[in-house]
């Protein structure tokens, strides 16, 4: 407990560091405040009562996870940062596909800027087209508009865009004055709010005036399956296999004397989950389909049938089709951001090699092999952990609660939190105090260090 006291007290008396949290701190209750502040026009008591009335999960379950209750509520940031995330993935693929962009991507700072400027304008397009879809379909088939006409819908979309803009510039300034990665936080406080109210239910359940003493027994193995789930989750998103790497030396000149620099082993991490958490996300985004397609007009009862089925979250098709895409997306997005022969090239112009591969085309193809070989088992773990809500709520656990098992939730809430830590690491490291962890790095990322300058993953 001392330890830990003394890190806090260390942590505060780095200046820089102690504006950064406090930074990041306010600009978070901006928006968790601004989650409680709900559109005009519309009766919010309407609105939960027909979303308490829902039995059971569906998609939009996902959505207000996201937004930390936003969605569910009819805020100005109901949408949250998601637009913004749909238009970067986009301009990110189209950086890959696209030769005009590929252009930008190589024309370093200015391309760099030039692509923010598209991805900003795709954010308005795309809030634009999803702000009215969510205040006809969502909200105003629960019967909450209290007039609707055309001024409710112009004014409420306007107040969307103008929120989505909002959160885009407090995610930039978050992580230009504060600690971590803007978007990524934003995304995490939104899912980090539900979690005390979700534990909370967990324990009123177990501790109700009708509940058997079993239940209290089943609170505290549920915790228990909980914590080595995250230590799980952890184990693969920081889990890498390193390939070591050989640098030349060389000969620098310095006055009368020449000196020798550089060369030694590095290593090249490749993650476990090399994809992070896109594949689940794509997946999660693919299985809306079958929902739309089952309230649609174009198919007989019976495929209807058949597509509610699928997309219903807890049926055993939904999680199976889900497991596959999540399979393929891994690999089809690995390939899309990991290029082993520009890496062997890049080693190449760098003198570095693997020791017993040639540099060139037998590097590419070593890199690719095993890239290949640990795909696969990181895309099973990602399919495991995208499901495991399911199995938690089969075994009764509470529905709120069990989104915490695993899934995007999980995984982003872990890496998130993860890379602040390590960013509040470096600070203290900088300033000579002792590390988070009693390595003085955060775990995981100590052998890692030395291959930095490769950065790659």
């Amino acid at each position: 407990m001392n330890n830990i006291i003394q890190k806090l007290k260390n942590i505060w008396a780095i200046e820089d560091l102690r504006t950064r949290i406090l930074n990041t701190v306010l600009f978070l209750t901006v928006y968790v405040a601004g989650t409680q502040i709900l559109l005009p026009g519309i009766d919010s008591d309407v609105l939960q009562d027909a979303v308490n009335k829902r039995s059971g999960s569906d998609w939009t379950d996902l959505i207000n996870q996201f937004s930390g209750g936003a969605f569910s509520n009819a805020s100005i940031f109901a949408l949250g940062i998601m637009p913004y995330i749909t238009a970067s993935i986009v301009i990110q693929l189209l950086g890959m596909a696209v030769p005009q962009f590929q252009k930008l991507k190589k024309e370093g700072e200015s391309g760099r800027k030039k692509m923010e400027t598209y991805t900003k304008f795709l954010t308005m397009a795309v809030t634009v087209v999803q702000a009215p879809s969510y205040l006809k379909l969502y909200v105003g088939s629960k019967g909450a508009i209290v007039q609707e006409n055309t001024l409710f819908y112009v004014t409420s979309v306007a107040i969307m865009v103008s929120a989505t803009l909002f959160l885009m510039w407090l995610g930039e300034k978050i992580t230009e004055k504060g600690v971590g990665n803007g978007v990524s936080l934003l995304i995490t406080i939104g899912i980090l709010t539900k979690l005390p109210t979700s534990i909370l239910g967990e324990f009123k359940e177990a501790f109700s005036g009708d509940a058997s003493g079993g239940r209290s027994v089943f609170l505290i193995v549920e915790f228990i399956g909980w914590f080595f789930i995250v230590l799980f989750t952890i184990l693969i998103v920081k889990g890498v296999r390193k390939v070591p790497l050989e640098y030349p030396k060389q000969m620098v000149a310095g006055g009368a004397i020449n000196k020798v620099q550089g060369g030694g082993r590095r290593y090249l991490p490749l993650k476990i989950a090399m994809a992070g958490v896109m594949p689940i996300i794509f997946a999660q985004a693919i299985m809306f389909l079958p929902t739309g397609l089952a309230s649609s007009d174009f198919l007989g009862e019976g495929a209807k049938g058949v597509m509610t089925e699928i997309g219903n979250p807890n049926s055993i098709w939904y999680n199976i089709t889900t497991a596959v895409l999540i399979v393929v997306m891994t690999y089809f997005y690995t390939a899309m951001v990991v290029n082993p022969r520009q890496m062997a090239e890049d080693f190449k112009k760098q003198g570095a090699f693997i020791p017993g591969v040639k540099p060139g085309n037998e590097t590419a193809d070593y890199i690719d092999g095993i890239m290949s070989k640990i795909m696969f088992p990181g895309s099973l773990f990602l399919a495991l952990i995208a499901i495991l809500p399911v199995f938690a709520r089969m075994a009764d656990v509470g529905e709120s609660f069990s989104y915490f098992f695993g899934g995007t939730s999980l995984l982003i809430m872990v890496s998130v939190v993860l890379d602040t830590l390590q960013q509040i690491d470096s600070y203290l490291l900088m300033s000579h105090y002792d590390g988070l962890m009693k390595t003085g790095k955060v775990r995981g990322e100590s052998s890692l260090s030395e291959s930095s300058s490769v950065g790659m993953i």
